[in-house]
Parts: C-alpha cells; sequence; structure tokens
C-alpha cells in the first residue's frame, strides 16, 4: 500500500491473493489492509493536505502531468497487469490507460477554471465567493476498470488541491498496487495514497472515518447504499456514487435491421464481458423489426471469440471473479426458469481451454417480458435481453420501468422523435444513433438508483470544493 509517500504492509502482515480469472491461479497479493491502516492513510492524507492546497494551480498540474508522464512510460506494464487481473481483453484495455493519462492532463488544464463569483447583493459591500477543497478525499474503485477509475476519478480532486485516499476492489487490485509506486516517484507524500484489502473492512473503516468529508463510489447500488448508510452514521459528508444500470437501447422502426444489430452488440460491452454499467443491456425492439434484430444480433454474438484475453484475436475473456460468476450463471438460469428464450450462449464454451476459469458464452435472450427478473435486475456480464414493443408510449413507459436510470440509446431518423423520446427517458446520459461513447466535458452520472452526482466534465472539479461566501462592508 502506499501511506504517507512510503510503500507499506498491513499493520497485521495480513494478504489478500488475486486470481487471474481465466485459470484461476493466484497471480499477485496486496496487503489487506485493516480499520489501523486505514486511520493511518487519513492521517497522511490530512498532514499532506495544507502544503497541497497551497501551492499554486499551475505547481499542482505540473505535478498531475508528471504523474500522468510515468503513467504513460509504463504502459504496457499497467496494461499486462490489468489483463490479467482482470480478465478484459487486451485490446480495448488500452484506451484505458490513455484515458487515464488523458484525464490527468485534462483536470490540470482545467484548474482555472475554479472561480468565485461576484454577488451584487448590496451597495454598501462586496460580496464574494472561494472555491476551497475538502481535505483528504477518499474514491473506492471498482472491478472493472481498476487503473482508469484510480486515476481518472481523482483527478478532478487533486486538481481542485484536496489529498487522495483509493481503496480498489479485492477482486483486481494488482494495477493499483503498481500505480503506488508511480504516484510515489511523482507526487509530494501523502497527496496520493492506496490502501487495499476488504470493501467491509479497510473500505467500511475509511467510509467512517470522520477525517473524511468527501467520499466517492463506483460500483453496485447495494454497496453505494450502504456506503450511504455508513457515512451519515459518523458526520455529514458529501457522497457521490455512479452505479448500476439496466440501460435501455430502443430501436425504431425506421432503421435498419443490421444497424441495430451491430449498435447493439456494441452497446453491450462484450469486449468487457458486458461488466459495464452502461451497457445497453435492454434492446427494446419495435415489433416490425423485432425477428429480423434477434437473427442479426444471434449471429454476431455466435461470431464473438471468447478466450486467452491477451490475444490480439480475442473478443472476450471470462468473468471477473468466482462471485461474479456465479450470479452471471444464476441469472441466466433465472431468465430460463421465467420463460425467456435463449437465444444464443448461456453455458461455458467448449473446450480443454475452457476447464478453468469463469467462462461463459455471450448470451442473448428473446421473448423477454418488460417486468421479468432478467429484465429488471443488473446482470453486470454479457447478457442481453431483448423486447418487443409496438407503441411509442409503450416504448417509454418499458425504458423508465426500472430502478435505474444511468443510460439509454435511442435510434431513428426521425429528429424530433428522437429528442422527444430523450427528454422523457429518465436516464442521465443518452444517445442518439450511437451506443458506449463518451466525450470530453460531457458530464456522466445517472438518475433514480443509478446514482448520484456528475463525473467527467467540470462539474466533477466543482464536485470536490466547498464554496464560501466573503462579505465586505466598505466604510468609504
Amino acid at each position: 500500500m502506499l501511506i504517507g509517500g512510503e510503500l507499506v504492509e498491513a499493520i497485521d502482515g495480513a494478504w489478500i491473493e488475486s486470481i487471474n480469472p481465466a485459470d484461476e491461479t493466484v497471480i499477485g497479493r496486496v496487503p489487506r489492509g485493516s480499520a489501523a491502516d486505514a486511520a493511518r492513510a487519513v492521517e497522511a492524507a490530512n498532514a499532506a493536505f495544507p502544503a497541497w492546497a497551497a501551492i499554486s494551480v499551475a505547481e499542482r498540474a505540473t505535478a498531475m502531468r508528471a504523474f500522468a508522464a510515468r503513467i504513460s512510460d509504463l504502459a504496457e506494464e499497467f496494461l499486462r497487469i490489468e489483463v490479467l487481473d482482470t480478465g478484459n481483453t487486451v485490446r480495448p484495455m488500452r484506451h484505458d490507460v490513455k484515458y487515464s493519462v488523458d484525464s490527468l492532463d485534462y483536470y490540470a488544464g482545467l484548474g482555472y477554471e475554479l472561480k468565485g463569483e461576484t454577488i451584487p447583493a448590496s451597495t454598501s459591500g462586496l460580496h464574494l465567493t472561494l472555491r476551497e477543497p475538502y481535505g483528504a478525499v477518499v474514491r473506492i474503485t471498482p472491478f472493472n476498470h481498476p487503473l482508469m477509475f484510480a486515476v481518472s476519478r481523482t483527478a478532478a480532486a487533486l486538481a481542485a488541491g484536496n489529498t487522495v485516499i483509493v481503496k480498489p476492489s479485492e477482486t483486481s487490485p494488482l494495477s493499483t498496487a503498481l500505480l503506488a509506486e508511480v504516484a510515489r516517484e511523482t507526487l509530494p507524500p501523502g497527496v496520493f495514497n492506496i490502501v487495499t484489502g476488504l470493501g467491509g473492512e479497510a473500505g467500511d473503516a475509511l467510509v467512517r472515518h470522520p477525517g473524511i468529508r468527501r467520499i466517492a463510489f463506483t460500483g453496485s447500488v447495494p454497496t453505494g447504499m450502504a456506503i450511504q448508510r455508513a457515512a451519515a452514521e459518523v458526520s455529514v459528508k458529501r457522497v457521490s456514487l455512479e452505479l448500476g444500470g439496466k440501460n435501455p437501447f430502443i430501436a425504431f422502426p425506421d432503421c435498419d435491421p443490421d444497424e441495430i444489430a451491430q449498435a447493439a452488440v456494441r452497446g453491450m460491452n462484450f469486449t468487457w464481458q458486458g461488466q459495464s454499467c452502461g451497457s445497453t443491456s435492454r434492446l427494446l425492439v419495435h415489433e416490425s423489426l423485432h425477428d429480423a434484430v434477434v437473427d442479426r444480433v444471434a449471429a454476431l454474438v455466435d461470431a464473438i471469440r471468447v478466450g486467452d484475453p491477451m490475444s490480439e484475436d480475442t473478443d472476450m475473456g471470462p468473468i471477473n471473479s468466482a462471485g461474479q460468476y456465479r450470479r452471471v450463471m444464476s441469472m441466466i438460469q433465472m431468465a430460463k426458469d421465467d420463460g425467456a428464450r435463449l437465444v444464443s450462449g448461456g453455458a461455458r464454451p467448449a473446450g480443454s481451454d475452457f476447464t478453468r476459469g469463469y467462462w461463459v458464452r455471450p448470451t442473448v435472450f428473446a421473448g423477454v417480458e418488460p417486468n421479468a427478473r432478467i429484465a429488471q435486475q443488473e446482470v453486470f456480464g454479457p447478457v442481453l435481453s431483448v423486447i418487443r414493443w409496438r407503441t411509442v408510449e409503450e416504448a417509454i413507459a418499458i425504458a423508465n420501468s426500472t430502478e435505474f436510470g444511468l443510460t439509454a440509446a435511442i435510434w431513428t431518423h426521425d429528429i424530433d422523435r428522437a429528442l422527444s423520446t430523450a427528454r422523457q427517458v429518465q436516464s442521465g446520459h443518452v444517445w442518439i444513433n450511437d451506443v458506449s461513447a463518451h466525450y470530453p466535458a460531457v458530464p456522466f452520472g445517472g438518475y433514480r438508483n443509478s446514482g448520484v452526482g456528475n463525473e467527467e466534465s467540470i462539474e466533477e472539479l466543482f464536485s470536490y470544493t466547498l464554496t464560501k461566501a466573503i462579505n465586505i462592508s466598505l466604510r468609504g
């Protein structure tokens, strides 16, 4: 772990083994941090905060860009560790390393936008506001993109003058451990800290610590709600959450079935085994296109090459962990039990390469009822549900029928219909005739149980600041 600029073991000497999900071999280990380790990380981050907050925007930007440059130098090492530890395939994971570097550069350049305001509140005074950092902040990251979330989702906090403590997922912690070495080389001691361990131990201790007033989490709805409860039991804290999704892809009858099928497969993020909160896992197809689209989707999914995630020829790797694999398989069985029609996949791939590891073929169900469990619950795996609709009102009602509201995709050549539907769909991030794309400076966040707060934009930078009002009485 990285605490106060030093690479340290857990106080009690405990460790967590990290498993390669492709073959279930042990490929590394990280310290199993305890509440005591969390406490010393908070102490180190708070001790480093005054000096980090006191330097200029330009000096912080220089340090952040040095951090980014060193990550870029080690891009291939980060890439190899990420692929082995997560099961994600090598081709799209190159983007994760680049995005991490680009995010540091983006927020380093955005620091001068931390402006206050002057307010004409009276004729006899000057009334102004300042933006000030919180202090030590905590970022808890998920297993699907550990490096990207550890870096890109802390860049705004660093640029605003906060110090950071990162707690990675215990099932994919190895790239964050390498990140500890890079941060130690390039950032002042205590500015960037990493505590590895279990969520219910080190993570819970960080959330509850009275020395932390700002927490950010990416992960599941139940864990996000638990973090809110735990934080509120101790003190008033600002908590931002980027949680799950059961995201609708609405295909209108004026679209080409081939184009819809290709976009639907792309939007499911099978290259990450569907383990992406923004995946459009509910494909809502007008009845006039339904059968043609299902046939085409099945053919495309059957052609996905499942195998060694380190191979450039592989399209999809294994599920991240044993626990997540059990969840995916149980939900596939649940869909069958509820009467959905299995169109593709749904089982372990054949062959000696797949006897060990957490493997499942990419899966498609048709004949899914809108209120079925597979249409309401997030799988966070490679499972696509196809739902038939007749009227626009029905499609919108189905799209809004879950507890989630993260992303949505709308496909039509009618711009009036597209914009009208976008206004009515209760999702925080909507694509029209596109899927999965993230754009610089465009906010990303969800409605309802998909979370609170926006990331990837200036809004994220502002969220790591407090507003101070200063009122000056003029005596002249």
